[in-house]
């Protein structure tokens, strides 16, 4: 299994960006790092892939402190520091924000709206032409079933997605990979998985979807994959 995750890791980000023309010579990509397995992972072999292709892009990679008290800042900064990332910090108050009375809407679409706006705000004036974020499979069919149920859309992350009038590009190198192979890959290079300290998690409504694929996934091997190319597979004329 540890061959293979890192192996399965490289193989299905290299397709992906390989199909959809993710990175070209001279992008600056911004890469957006939670300091979860998924970004950490992410910002690791963006940069492992640069001493393998013939194209070369430059790396910024930022955190975005939710403000929970948790010293995520300064976590970051040192695992940035020591392995030698170009890096930026943004400290803000967004996650107290976001879960206080005042705000009427969901906790985490709030604080996550905030940080994007902020991570746009710093591409724009570091002059990155793209922001990747570590988004996988898994959260792929999570939010098109979270849109559904909770904002009544049929929609999901998209794997290359254009803002701005196409000055600023988002890019999610990870969409075809599963989550438990980002998982074993991040655990065999030994991140330090950073906590946010946020109040709600793992009681988010993600989780309660999270939950109930998890359910459905272990009646039949084949529902996860099928899930995926169906969101790939719409046919329009037979929505109303």
């Amino acid at each position: 299994m540890t061959k293979y995750a890192a192996r399965e890791m490289k193989r299905l980000m290299g397709k992906a960006i390989h199909n959809l023309n993710m990175t070209e010579d001279g992008d600056h990509l911004l890469v957006s790092v939670s300091g979860g397995k998924d970004s950490m992972s992410l910002l690791w072999l963006l940069r492992e892939r640069i001493r393998r292709i013939p194209i070369e892009y430059s790396i910024t990679a930022v955190h975005v402190d939710p403000g929970f008290g948790s010293g995520s800042a300064t976590k970051m900064r040192d695992f940035f520091i020591e392995n030698g990332f170009n890096h930026e910090i943004i400290e803000s108050d967004y996650g107290p924000r976001a879960h206080s009375p005042e705000n009427l809407e969901n906790p985490c679409f709030l604080c996550s709206r905030l940080r994007r706006k902020a991570i746009f705000k710093l591409a724009s004036e570091l002059n990155c032409n793209k922001v990747a974020f570590g988004h996988h499979k898994d959260d792929l069919i999570e939010t098109f079933f979270l849109n559904i149920f909770f904002g009544a859309s049929v929609s999901t992350l998209m794997p290359v997605q254009k803002f701005f009038e196409g000055r600023l590009t988002v890019i999610r190198p990870f969409y075809m990979i599963e989550e438990r192979i980002i998982g074993r890959y991040a655990e065999i290079m030994g991140f330090p998985m950073v906590d946010l300290g946020c109040p709600t998690a793992g009681s988010s409504k993600r989780e309660e979807i999270k939950k109930i694929l998890s359910r459905l996934y272990r009646t039949n091997r084949k529902i996860k994959g099928n899930i995926f190319h169906a969101i790939q597979n719409i046919k329009s004329e037979y929505l109303p």
